[in-house]
């Protein structure tokens, strides 16, 4: 094994009550320090059953172009399936340290799919207090089984079901947000891709720190997709860059947190903002997430699209096929 597991070095640095160095972050980044505890406005939520379509529209325009993420109830994927995809993606990190290791995202591979811990470079060379495990879920011509875990054997019923679920609240939300910048339903979906948008699940498997206050699960950033799709367990941690303060997201059973990626901010020539967000981890509890990231094929180019650029509003970005933008980003260069 060449990487050192967060999980697998939990007991050691628990029993020591310490956290290892390379976890510590920088003071302006600490969670005790940086997160606000005043009154805070919460994390919109949207009820996207509502019968008045024109309503959940302005809605959701509205928290794209305010926050860049909101919270969605009675999205109709059913309650049970959530609580499936959780219990799976739980029994497969707790198998033996080496089971989950046939499953490892392979030495230098260009792929994020595989079990993993590392992502990125981080500019003063910390870890982050998590493991992973990456593997695409549709479209079925870009699914490689090899990073599905076999155990438990309900994990690949489970993650197919869930995926044709996803899809559909996923193209609901492509048709309110083109709607909510005046444009026809389908251009969103259209500009990141279409039906060639490649569904990235990720589990975040996050272990109780000695020093919750010290460390991040996931330092600040955003997400490079056009659209994240997320499911928490009933831990907290996601934390939410918001007028100039970090705040906590509430959890909310069976709701799904969406996410506004940088396609999504580029495409619409910025009037949806991209959320900037982080996570915590917890002293006694393990913390986990399902985000699903809706992400452009790798030679696709994605742009302002031009009927949201004019004079008066010249292009905010520049046009980059997504494996460019994606090499840029992880490798902290400037995508110019």
């Amino acid at each position: 094994m060449e990487v050192e597991r967060v999980q697998a070095i939990v007991s050691s640095s628990l029993a020591k009550d310490n956290t290892p160095l390379e976890f510590v972050r920088p003071e302006d980044e600490q969670p005790a320090i940086t997160t606000f505890h005043g009154p805070i406005p919460d994390i919109p939520v949207i009820d996207i059953n509502h019968p008045d379509q024109d309503h959940i529209i302005h809605l959701v325009a509205n928290a794209s172009r305010d926050w860049g993420i909101f919270q969605v109830v009675n999205h109709g994927i059913p309650f049970d399936l959530i609580q499936k995809l959780q219990q799976v993606g739980k029994e497969f990190f707790d198998l033996p340290q080496e089971e989950k290791e046939v499953y490892a995202k392979p030495p230098g591979a260009l792929t994020l799919e595989g079990y993993g811990s590392k992502i990125g470079e981080d500019v003063n060379g910390k870890k982050n207090w998590a493991d992973h495990l990456f593997h695409k879920i549709w479209p079925a011509s870009c699914i490689n089984h090899q990073f599905w875990p076999k155990n438990p054997p309900s994990y690949r019923a489970v993650n197919e079901e869930y995926a044709q679920e996803v899809r559909k609240v996923v193209d609901k939300l492509f048709k309110w947000l083109s709607t909510g910048l005046g444009l026809e339903a389908d251009v969103l979906k259209q500009g990141v891709g279409g039906e060639e948008i490649e569904y990235l699940m990720k589990i975040n498997y996050y272990p109780p720190c000695p020093r919750p206050d010290l460390t991040l699960g996931v330092t600040s950033h955003t997400d490079l997709s056009a659209m994240t799709v997320l499911v928490p367990n009933e831990v907290p941690g996601l934390q939410v860059f918001k007028d100039g303060h970090w705040i906590d997201a509430k959890y909310i059973p069976g709701a799904l947190i969406i996410h506004i990626g940088d396609q999504i901010e580029i495409l619409s020539n910025g009037k949806y903002k991209a959320v900037l967000h982080r996570t915590t981890v917890d002293k006694e509890k393990t913390r986990m997430s399902w985000p699903v990231f809706l992400e452009p094929p790798g030679e696709f180019v994605v742009g302002p699209l031009p009927q949201l650029v004019d004079p008066q509003l010249p292009p905010k970005y520049k046009p980059k096929k997504f494996k460019d933008y994606s090499y840029c980003k992880f490798h902290k260069l400037p995508q110019y």
